[in-house]
């Protein structure tokens, strides 16, 4: 394939377009039909607080920094009912991925995207309010029904973190990869060589992992946390409770 047909980026379909049956329509507007770009990868996703937290990350210490983790995690649309909480994640593959998403999807803000690009997906979303337990205001949440990747960079860093490289057939994976030869144990955010009794394994010997994830495992890089690598590995794991 022409490498420049080989641009991914990340959607994301989130709980309030879930909700809304907005699936299917947000899928036919991405279709190869009318974009000509492909699927590398897709996943339903139960949102652990620890990868909403990490997909998010750039928000930390905003007032509405809690609001959003509720929000991806579906707790905002599904209040009393965890079973139907989840997001559906997909890799799109093509001649300019990011930006023929990024226009479909409209601007970030629901109200800029009635206004100023009618008929973008982001149009059908809304603004909620965000106060805090004593009704003082914190700003506003923006139910835009679908994330995309806003650059290259971000689009590599989300999909790294939604995706292991098993989940992407071997011919649409863009970044390079290795075989893990040794066991890798996650428990209260620290990481472990070896089992310790409560830890869960997040590599074994013989796995294939995104070479950077193997290289902040081995501590040769810091160019994520180990809470992101290990969010991505837990996908889907054990139910959480709050």
């Amino acid at each position: 394939m022409n490498p420049e047909n080989r641009e991914q980026t990340l959607v994301l379909i989130k709980p309030d377009a879930l909700k809304n049956s907005l699936t299917g329509y947000v899928l036919s507007q991405l279709s190869e039909f009318h974009t000509g770009l492909r699927f590398a990868a897709a996943k339903i996703v139960c949102v652990s607080r620890m990868l909403a937290e990490e997909h998010y990350a750039e928000h930390q210490g905003k007032p509405f920094f809690f609001s959003l983790l509720d929000y991806i995690r579906g707790a905002v649309h599904y209040p009393d009912a965890p079973g139907r909480r989840r997001v559906i994640a997909f890799v799109y593959q093509g001649q300019n991925a990011i930006q023929k998403v990024r226009d479909i999807a409209g601007p970030t803000n629901p109200h800029a995207a009635r206004d100023n690009k009618p008929g973008c997906v982001r149009a059908l979303g809304t603004i909620v309010p965000v106060k805090d337990a004593a009704g003082n205001a914190l700003g506003d949440r923006m139910d835009n029904l679908i994330h995309a990747s806003a650059s290259v960079p971000e689009a590599e860093r989300e999909i790294k973190l939604w995706f292991r490289p098993v989940d992407i057939p071997p011919m649409m994976r863009l970044y390079p990869t290795e075989v893990s030869g040794e066991h890798y144990y996650f428990k209260d955010n620290q990481l472990y060589t070896a089992y310790e009794p409560g830890s869960t394994c997040l590599v074994a010997p013989g796995e294939i992992v995104w070479k950077s994830d193997f290289d902040v495992l081995r501590g040769l890089s810091t160019a994520c946390s180990i809470q992101a690598v290990a969010a991505k590995y837990l996908i889907n794991g054990m139910p959480e409770t709050d």
